[in-house]
């Protein structure tokens, strides 16, 4: 029984003493929250001081290369292919051979040719002294029938005459069409067809083709859309065009290198197409390296004018749920606000907006991600470089100590 006692007693006192230390853990807990209970310090964000200037207004486009020219090579008269005069894959000149066709029986045909137009010329002497005889005896015995079959009798002469210079030159055409020559400055492609090959005129296959490619053409489309905007804001004065009529155009190639010659716009097609809704831009640009080749997917910048406003960096603009441009700013308080921008246009690798800012107006262009409208904000200025990286202001040197 005393030992049963003993151990109910040192119970109590167990959880007595554990009892004491979670009163003092809790005590000790609620002091430090206490303690630590205080307001956070304002987020830092970097802002840039928006002022309004004219800046050039851009538009991306994208686009396919093609050939500035481009033939199909055909024969144009039947037989063997007796040359192949170029070789595949390089430049040659306008004029320059590339086919030869056996040309013997043409030149039979031009030869046969110039025989039958000595044989009608050689009537026509004999056809003028017969018609003079009669004139000269038309009074004297020789009747009219006559005289009239001797004028007949010339003009079939001149006209026989007539047909056989006809037929001369066409044996010479046919005879130098079995040169096949190239009908202007180009890049061959491989040849379809093989010496000893027989071709015939006008064949659907081609023997080969020609492209010139300095210059080169760029095929851009551009939304329908975006034209009607771009006309109202034209006719509506907030966009000020070049007073040349010329467009200069840049080009962004497939490895992302920019193309160091500029283009310019060659002419725009005056219809929309109804499967698509987008028109065609078509502009020229001097390929002297070759360095564009048919077929290329390639990105166009057109300088469509310039307009009063603030840029606001691509980095530091969002899209509303409905599409709309939103950009965080630092109010006067120092809180943040979300402004909202209905119309926005492209300028380089920035927003250009007129409306819904005010010069001295602080744009958060680095830590917005992690802060919501009314949060109280460090502004601290800043400037983005050519490549998008934010770059903060040198701070200004502290003051130096004083000496005791």
């Amino acid at each position: 029984m005393t030992r049963r006692l003993h151990l109910i007693s040192t119970f109590l006192l167990s959880a007595i003493a554990l009892s004491s230390c979670s009163d003092s853990s809790t005590t000790q807990s609620g002091g430090g929250g206490a303690g630590q209970g205080g307001a956070r310090p304002p987020a830092q964000v970097s802002v840039v001081i928006m002022k309004q200037s004219p800046h050039e207004i851009t538009t991306t486009l994208p686009g396919r290369a093609s050939a500035f020219q481009m033939a199909e090579i055909r024969p144009r008269v039947s037989g063997v292919i007796q040359e192949i005069a170029f070789r595949e894959g390089s430049e040659v000149k306008e004029g320059d051979l590339l086919f030869k066709i056996e040309d013997d029986t043409y030149r039979a045909a031009f030869a046969q040719a110039q025989a039958s137009l000595q044989k009608a010329e050689a009537g026509v002497p004999t056809a003028q002294s017969n018609l003079a005889r009669q004139e000269r005896l038309v009074g004297s015995g020789a009747t009219q029938v006559e005289l009239e079959n001797a004028r007949v009798t010339l003009l079939q002469a001149e006209a026989d005459v007539a047909q056989a210079k006809a037929a001369l030159r066409s044996a010479e055409i046919e005879l130098a069409l079995t040169e096949i020559r190239a009908p202007f400055e180009g890049v061959t492609t491989a040849s379809r067809y093989s010496i000893g090959n027989v071709v015939t005129a006008n064949q659907a296959d081609s023997l080969m083709t020609l492209r010139r490619l300095d210059p080169i053409y760029i095929e851009l489309t551009e939304s329908s859309v975006n034209l009607l905007r771009l006309r109202e804001a034209i006719e509506a004065g907030r966009i000020e065009q070049s007073q040349s009529k010329t467009t200069d155009i840049r080009l962004m190639l497939e490895d992302g290198i920019e193309y160091p010659v500029v283009g310019k716009l060659d002419m725009s097609e005056m219809a929309v197409s109804q499967t698509t809704g987008t028109y065609s831009i078509r502009a020229v640009f001097d390929n002297p390296d070759n360095l564009i080749l048919p077929g290329m997917y390639v990105r166009a910048t057109v300088n469509v004018g310039t307009e009063n406003g603030y840029l606001i960096p691509q980095r530091a603009a969002n899209r509303s749920p409905n599409g709309e441009l939103t950009a965080k700013f630092v109010t006067a308080e120092n809180t943040v606000e979300t402004r909202t921008f209905t119309a926005a246009e492209v300028s380089g690798n920035n927003w250009l907006v007129a409306n819904g800012i005010a010069d001295g107006d602080k744009l958060i262009v680095d830590g917005f991600q992690r802060i919501g409208d009314g949060a109280p904000v460090q502004p601290v200025e800043a400037t983005i470089n050519a490549d998008g990286i934010v770059e903060e202001a040198a701070a200004p040197a502290a003051a130096p100590a004083a000496q005791p």
